[in-house]
């Protein structure tokens, strides 16, 4: 593993990242805010497991395609963003249902999936981790570097759903009252879906690096 030398500003950056606001936060937040805060921990669990498919990119050099081949980038940041609105949209125009803590098992898989297909079409992580995390491998440390890679990639995204939680519970806990009226839910699922919209034209506009 890298020394001290590496580890202490490593986790200082990792935890300043990860609690700085930033789309995975305003995603669960929509989600939680859209349909409940168990919705809203699916939707970090689906978020957590995609990055790790950012994370064995950047230890076995997958994600430097994006860098070398711009039309890949911008092909999967399109499709993310498409895929953004896509559900934004379908929480505006979703009808009524009944709501509750625990939600279906379908709804669930549905959070999940949606939550790691959303992570995985997010291009611009692929580009942080191979940005981020080479400033802390220790090229004569014991571990080979794709190892270190996976390590220190795994501590981030831990990080990083550890501030994705706090949102859930913040989100949910001031929406809790509020989310018992028929008139709330509707107004919820248009905050929620214009929250997503927005974030997938924001990821569209985006410049390629």
């Amino acid at each position: 593993m890298p020394g001290l030398e590496y580890l202490i500003p490593f986790l200082a950056a990792t935890l300043a990242f990860a609690y700085l606001p930033g789309p995975a936060m305003l995603y669960t937040a929509a989600q939680t805010i859209a349909r409940g805060r168990a919705a809203g921990f699916w939707a970090v669990l689906g978020i957590h497991l995609g990055c790790y498919a950012h994370v064995a990119g950047a230890a076995f050099g997958l994600s430097a395609v994006f860098q070398l081949v711009p039309a890949a980038y911008l092909a999967l940041k399109l499709a993310g963003a498409a895929y953004l609105i896509y559900l934004g949209i379908g929480l505006i125009v979703q009808r009524r249902r009944p709501t509750g803590d625990v939600p279906p098992p379908r709804a669930r898989r549905s959070a999940l999936l949606q939550s790691m297909l959303v992570e995985i079409l997010n291009p611009k992580v692929a580009i942080f981790f191979i940005a981020f995390l080479p400033q802390f491998v220790d090229p004569t440390a014991a571990f080979p570097l794709w190892a270190q890679f996976l390590i220190l990639g795994t501590v981030v995204n831990l990080a990083f759903s550890s501030a994705d939680v706090v949102v859930v519970l913040f989100a949910s806990t001031v929406m809790a009252r509020a989310r018992r009226s028929g008139v709330w839910e509707r107004v919820a699922r248009m905050v929620g879906g214009t929250l997503l919209v927005g974030l997938g034209a924001r990821l569209a506009a985006e410049r390629t690096p």
